[in-house]
């Protein structure tokens, strides 16, 4: 173990080792990955996990006394001219900014990279031996989605409320779409927005598809082409999974470069949709 008394990182320490683990240039085109605010030569010593960087996440990382916020979804995710207080993201920005608090974002990255999001929703639902649904060319090991199998087959309806009592709950709960007798035990896992890749989980032979964000078109299309049964669950809730891992990691591999740093997993649900009539 590293001792306390060991040096503290710079920040430009620890956003390296980040994208190490989930490497920028994997992230899509579109995302905003990276460093949104801090300067690189502060030092960090206190770390805060969160999936969304809002109010309540910022307030808690500086109440705890936070050096930096990593969060899974960008605060800035398209280009911007001005971080002005006037803005509900400026205002952010400027809490940070005064806080003393750097933010720093891993998003389509962390969904791709090893022991990235998928990974960790595979995990906790007890999916084993798992291969990404679409590898990357450049590293098959790596890419969208995970599919594996289970320890033993279940019904659908079973394994609804196994996923419902492994993740976060939410207002949103879990939708599922299929045969509740119908017994699975190959799972394709699609953390946050899946409902692009949904063919790709067919192809790899899924029993069923685990994901969030289905909208109803795009849910029935693909039941009527005979493809898995599907379970959707809140965006957050598919994702939050994977801070914990994240955490352990960083805190090991700066501990590697004999730096010590305590980390946090924040337990807030940050989910938009807060009730359900």
């Amino acid at each position: 173990m590293t001792s306390p008394d060991a040096p503290a990182a710079t920040l430009a320490d620890v956003v390296d080792i980040v994208h190490r683990r989930y490497d920028p240039s994997t992230a899509a085109e579109w995302d905003s990955v990276g460093l949104t605010c801090g300067d690189p030569d502060q030092p960090v010593r206190r770390v805060l996990l969160a999936v969304d960087a809002v109010a309540v996440t910022v307030e808690e990382a500086l109440g705890w006394g936070a050096d930096l916020l990593v969060t899974h979804h960008p605060l800035l995710f398209r280009p911007v001219t001005s971080v002005a207080a006037t803005t509900p993201a400026g205002r952010l920005v400027h809490r940070l900014v005064r806080g003393g608090c750097a933010l720093l974002a891993a998003h389509t990255n962390a969904d791709v990279a090893r022991d990235g999001v998928s990974d960790a929703l595979a995990d906790v639902l007890g999916v084993r031996d798992t291969a990404p649904v679409l590898p990357s060319a450049a590293e098959p090991s790596t890419g969208v989605g995970r599919v594996g199998d289970l320890d033993a087959e279940v019904s659908l309806g079973r394994f609804a409320m196994l996923v419902r009592d492994a993740l976060p709950r939410t207002a949103h709960g879990v939708r599922v779409a299929g045969d509740a007798d119908r017994a699975v035990r190959r799972v394709a896992v699609l953390g946050g927005s899946g409902g692009d890749d949904l063919a790709a989980a067919s192809r790899v032979g899924a029993d069923v598809v685990v994901t969030s964000d289905l909208r109803h078109h795009v849910a029935s299309d693909h039941l009527a082409a005979g493809g898995p049964a599907l379970v959707d669950v809140a965006h957050f809730a598919s994702e939050w999974p994977w801070l914990p891992v994240a955490a352990r990691l960083l805190a090991a591999d700066l501990a590697a470069r004999g730096f010590a740093v305590v980390t946090r997993v924040s337990t807030l649900v940050t989910d938009p949709w807060t009730d359900r009539l």
